[in-house]
């Protein structure tokens, strides 16, 4: 495969990614963290230094609404508060990650 197949196709990839986030905002960005050591707003800031390292300026909040799809405030707004499970879980794998280091 030729290299500007391949950026063509992982740029497609990466756009059905963002979608997919897009439709599924019942996935909550600390289920991501902990799941995954990612999450939307990650994924943001990654968009936002590959644009800046291409000359392309970009803010957070710019970076954010590509990747929400709206303005991060208005997601945000529509997000229930983490659980306490949620939250505990997220600290043991925070816990974890210290302590393998």
């Amino acid at each position: 495969m030729d290299d500007q197949t391949r950026t063509e196709i992982e740029a497609a990839v990466f756009r059905r990614f963002v979608q997919h986030l897009q439709e599924h905002p019942e996935v909550q960005n600390i289920d991501l963290m902990i799941l995954a050591d990612f999450c939307r707003n990650c994924l943001s800031k990654w968009y936002r230094a590959a644009a800046d390292e291409r000359g392309v300026a970009l803010t957070d909040p710019e970076a954010r609404e590509i990747v929400y799809g709206m303005p991060y405030g208005v997601w945000k707004d529509s997000q229930p508060e983490a659980t306490p499970e949620q939250l505990a879980a997220y600290k043991a794998r925070e816990e974890a990650k210290g302590s393998a280091q």
